[in-house]
């Protein structure tokens, strides 16, 4: 869809919010890699090749027009090491998969759109680095280990403790001090690390958090799936901030998880 005038973006309706839980301290993300190491790890078959990241990569590249930056992330990150040994022959197909809990690792394609359209924001394009990113929905943290070879920051927020645990044991291997992983409400940001040059979400509502416009920064962008109109299902929607102004554009169709509040 063409670009909107730019306009004051209206402030989302009020939220009912849970009371947030009492959260324990966080170890530091590199001591979840002893027990990550003695998880079994799937191999063999040609998956830690890389040359089989690099096909997917190169089919991205041609129909979907990855991003460079985007395109050698994915060649660089494991994508079987995230998905669990049973699926682990389909971890380099354009497909979705379920990590549990009714949640899925999207598809590469998808991942490798929102993370393109990222890097066409004003910040992104002037600096050459996605810099301080808020992702909402670890997941099983793929996305996340992408994130982290083109920023300077990443913290990302997931409201499922197993799925928060399951990303940490994942993620512990590449004891990345950059990367900080928070058991919380999605919907609320992370308010004490904002602002954010970089906010992408892996879960999709019927509006727009008013703490995710209020944490992106003067020349950031947010890409996220949202509710498209009239019950066409969901379509990505492009936020970018120049100053007190917020201009959004709507992209593709898309299918994500609903978003929820609270923690599980």
């Amino acid at each position: 869809m063409n670009d909107k005038p730019a306009r004051r973006f209206p402030a989302a309706l009020p939220q009912s919010t849970p009371a947030p839980k009492t959260l324990r301290p966080q170890a530091p993300l590199q001591h979840a890699a002893r027990d990550a190491a003695q998880q079994h790890r799937p191999s063999g078959i040609g998956l830690d090749s890389a040359a089989v990241r690099l096909a997917l990569v190169q089919r991205l590249r041609a129909e979907f027009h990855c991003h460079e930056a985007v395109c050698q992330a994915m060649r660089e990150v494991q994508r079987h090491l995230f998905v669990d040994s049973a699926l682990a022959t389909q971890a380099y197909e354009d497909t979705s998969l379920p990590i549990g809990l009714g949640q899925t690792i999207s598809k590469p394609s998808v991942v490798a759109r929102m993370l393109s359209l990222l890097h066409e924001g004003a910040s992104a394009r002037r600096t050459g680095s996605l810099g301080r990113v808020l992702e909402i929905g670890t997941g099983c943290g793929y996305q996340t280990a992408l994130l982290a070879r083109m920023a300077q920051r990443v913290l990302s927020v997931e409201r499922l403790k197993p799925l928060h645990d399951k990303a940490r044991a994942n993620l512990g291997e590449q004891r990345a001090s950059h990367i900080r992983l928070v058991y919380g409400d999605g919907r609320l940001g992370h308010p004490p690390n904002a602002p954010y040059d970089s906010i992408i979400a892996a879960a999709g509502g019927h509006d727009l958090p008013e703490a995710w416009l209020q944490q992106l920064a003067d020349g950031g962008r947010l890409v996220a799936p949202m509710q498209a109109a009239q019950g066409r299902g969901q379509a990505l929607l492009v936020v970018d901030r120049q100053g007190d102004d917020y201009r959004r554009t709507l992209h593709e169709a898309v299918h994500f998880v609903p978003l929820k509040s609270g923690i599980e």
